[in-house]
């Protein structure tokens, strides 16, 4: 990175009091992947903060979020630079407010990184999702049809997983099966993977969401729709097997055990919500993934 912006220790002290795990995950990587990850996250979060400030009405957190849509469809034409949303005392957390007026130095951080296009690009996608999100969530509005949960997913999360896919691509080739001949590949088996991760969010957090006027998903498709993110974490199960031994490996496994081992809770008590891995359970899953900074899996190509 060029110039002034985020210098680590802002960056990770706002990880560590906004992403909690990926804080983690991302403290593994080499700083070239961990500074663009890092930022767009927090971006990313702050979007979502203002989505789910439940003391800002529904109305003119909509202009907020389009706002921000608008300013980024502008940046890219190199018409504006983009500001902080104005939010009023009270409607937020001061954590949260915090994080909101973080935006500028990590926006222009951004501006200023090589990876910065791509990034802007994710989190524009993942904006589109936030704005979904709360157009279709109108007071009375019915659970989200399968497609809708689906294309839901695949905007705030399984773009997340091509960004991954392509910026470590770019930064290092060679961690993949065949280089870049087996991109399009990974890219696919990276969108499953960010599917599955956000399903686990759904189904875990599905009864207070409702309380909140968010349904996405009806309590009978529950049982299919643990089978569907079953489905797609496999595809993350494959995606960690392509990558050759190392940090970027390591960071990558991390999130999928997370995911696993939350599910199969689930599946024990389909019922219940709210699952949510103690911290000895996440340090366990940090030591048992350790295999793979340096050992290859079995049958794995990559290695």
């Amino acid at each position: 990175m060029r110039g002034t912006g985020t210098d680590r220790a802002t960056l990770q002290r706002l990880l560590t009091a906004h992403a909690r795990t990926f804080a983690l995950t991302l403290r593994l990587l080499p700083w070239d992947l961990r500074e663009p990850l890092g930022i767009t996250y927090l971006l990313a979060r702050a979007s979502d903060t203002i989505a789910d400030a439940m003391a800002i009405p529904p109305e003119r957190r909509l202009i907020l979020l389009e706002a921000l849509q608008l300013a980024l469809a502008k940046w890219k034409l190199g018409e504006t630079s983009m500001r902080k949303p104005e939010i009023q005392e009270g409607e937020c957390t001061t954590s949260e407010a915090e994080l909101l007026s973080a935006m500028p130095v990590l926006i222009t951080s951004l501006e200023l990184h090589t990876d910065g296009p791509a990034m802007f690009q994710l989190w524009r996608r993942i904006l589109d999702g936030q704005l979904f999100d709360l157009r279709r969530f109108f007071p009375g509005a019915p659970p989200l049809a399968r497609e809708e949960m689906e294309h839901y997913c695949l905007l705030v999360a399984g773009g997340v997983g091509e960004a991954w896919t392509r910026l470590i691509s770019r930064h290092y080739p060679g961690i993949l099966d065949s280089g870049h001949e087996e991109l399009p590949r990974m890219i696919e088996l990276g969108i499953a993977y960010g599917n599955g991760l956000q399903l686990i969010n759904i189904l875990r957090d599905r009864h207070a969401d409702r309380e909140l006027g968010r349904s996405y998903l009806r309590e009978e498709e529950v049982p299919s729709l643990m089978a569907l993110a079953d489905e797609w974490l496999d595809g993350g199960r494959q995606y960690c097997a392509r990558l050759r031994p190392g940090r970027v490996r390591y960071a990558t496994v991390i999130p999928l055990r997370i995911a696993i081992r939350t599910l199969k809770h689930m599946q024990r008590n389909p019922q219940r919500s709210g699952v949510r891995l103690k911290r000895s359970a996440i340090y366990g899953v940090l030591l048992e993934a350790l295999p793979s900074l340096v050992l290859p899996w079995r049958g794995n190509p990559a290695s």
